[in-house]
């Protein structure tokens, strides 16, 4: 398909062979949405099984994310004098590292290429990346060796990880809308935030079975098969997204070569403000609390025992899940902006509770356990929910997986940030101060949620593709739309500046 600016009349006889069709944008908007919902049944199954591959792929990736929890605890008891902070900072911001330039350079793929070659992509890297962890060995037995092939491995799996937000996501976020548009938001979100947010329970119940079988006599075999675990969640989708079909949204609105970024910076620079924003101050609060939990509940336990650290852990992460439901509850009733301010505000009430009590509600192990998973689960309940969301919702398909892909590796930046300023911030601050910050960072994303954030609660995705296409009409952009396998079917079509979706 083609994008010309033309005012010309529009004739509504189908066109004969070489002849140009120019159609006004309500009447492209009327394709789109045909296009968009018209599914065969191939196409129908298709979409239910992306739906489905997304949520086992995400998953996944909770797992990977929450890995290092207790791996953390582990290896700091193997290696005390090795295992330092500098280290357990360096293994664990790899996989953010590895994420984001996955998310950015994945994003593109999705756009440029596909999203079947971004998610397969993924998938493989993710493999080799958990068998490159599960196996590594230092040289002659070096720790320090250990370590550093460890760094490695978790980039090549954060990478992979990375990919998995907006490939997943967006192919999620279009087959929800093909197949069932007024619970687009739930549906996304239990397939999305929910399954990462399994992960971490998930990582810590592997982690007990696999202590409990092993014993405290062997926990290189311990971590290892938990790593080793980590191999196989990725193979179960391998071969369904090797059999999926893009969404019908992307195959007619893709726009592979001359992507007009200066324009899609022009109209989209608040919505960019507002995802990428939000995100980094989630993530900046969430990851660093996540990945360093297991330390900090160890610190508050008097003898320090790895299992009793672990169920503590696992209770924490049960008590930070119902958050996810209440989120996909509020999204469409209370709409997506305010469901994340909500939870940014969530972050103020309980950040000041813990923080300012700190000394002696740490005195109590189960109080300081469910105020901490309470503060995790209002998170949940509104960023955690609504970021991955509103990022899919709020970009048109042509360059979603781009605009995706970029929120969310700001915000691994943010935890990436958060992961490398958290060690600091105990030590000279005092360990109350993560929390305070936290309230901080609290306010500072209801701000930005209320200003830069849109609320497309609602709203079909194709309304957004058939204004974008307006949108570079009336600037002047020429250019192809849609996968090669769709141009013969609408090539001659031209989308004239005349009429409006407004």
């Amino acid at each position: 398909m083609s994008v010309e600016k033309d005012t010309n009349s529009v004739d509504e006889k189908e066109p004969k062979a070489g002849d140009l069709r120019k159609v006004t944008a309500k009447t492209y908007e009327a394709e789109l949405k045909a296009a968009a919902h018209g599914l065969d049944k191939k196409e129908s199954l298709s979409a239910y099984f992306t739906i489905l591959a997304a949520g086992f792929g995400l998953i996944s990736d909770g797992y990977q994310n929450n890995l290092m929890t207790m791996s953390n605890v582990i290896f700091k008891k193997l290696y005390p004098n090795d295992y330092t902070s500098v280290v357990s900072t360096r293994v664990s911001n790899s996989l953010l590292v590895g994420a984001v330039l996955g998310q950015v350079f994945v994003g593109l793929i999705c756009d440029r290429v596909g999203r079947k070659v971004a998610l397969v992509s993924t998938t493989l890297l993710i493999v080799i990346g958990a068998t490159l962890g599960t196996a590594a060995h230092g040289v002659h037995g070096s720790a320090q060796g250990l370590f550093w092939f460890l760094t490695i491995a978790r980039g090549i799996t954060g990478v992979g990880v990375g990919g998995e937000y907006p490939a997943s996501s967006t192919s999620a976020s279009e087959a929800a809308n093909e197949t069932a548009q007024r619970n687009r938001g739930p549906v996304f979100i239990m397939v999305t935030n929910f399954v990462l947010s399994f992960g971490g329970p998930l990582a810590v119940s592997v982690f007990l079975i696999v202590l409990s079988a092993a014993g405290e006599n062997h926990l290189e075999t311990v971590w290892r098969v938990c790593f080793g675990i980590g191999i196989l969640l990725p193979l179960t989708v391998f071969f369904f997204r090797l059999r999926m079909l893009s969404s019908k949204l992307y195959r007619k609105g893709a726009i592979k070569r001359r992507v007009p970024y200066g324009l899609v910076l022009k109209r989209y620079w608040r919505e960019l403000i507002g995802t990428c924003g939000a995100w980094f101050l989630y993530d900046f609060v969430t990851f660093p609390n996540g990945v360093f939990s297991g330390t900090i509940i160890s610190s508050v336990i008097h003898n320090g025992d790895i299992k009793a650290t672990a169920e503590w852990q696992l209770l924490l992460g049960i008590i930070a899940l119902p958050g996810v439901f209440v989120g996909a509850y509020l999204c469409n009733r209370l709409g997506r902006r305010n469901t994340m301010m909500l939870g940014f505000s969530g972050y103020l009430l309980f950040g000041l509770i813990i923080g300012l009590a700190y000394n002696k509600i740490t005195k109590i192990i189960p109080l300081f356990v469910i105020f901490y998973g309470l503060m995790q689960s209002v998170g949940n309940m509104g960023p955690g929910d609504m970021l991955g969301l509103t990022s899919s919702e709020s970009y048109a398909t042509p360059i979603r997986g781009t605009c995706y892909g970029l929120s969310a590796a700001i915000g691994k930046t943010g935890a990436a940030v958060g992961t490398q300023a958290f060690t600091p911030i105990q030590n000279n601050l005092g360990k109350q101060w993560t929390f305070i910050i936290a309230a901080i960072c609290g306010v500072i994303g209801v701000v930005i949620t209320y200003f830069c954030v849109p609320d497309m609660t609602g709203v079909d995705l194709a309304d957004e593709d058939a204004k974008f296409m307006k949108y570079l009409a009336d600037n002047g952009w020429e250019g192809e739309i849609g996968e090669d396998d769709e141009r013969g079917m609408f090539a001659d079509h031209h989308v004239a500046e005349a009429g409006s979706t407004e």
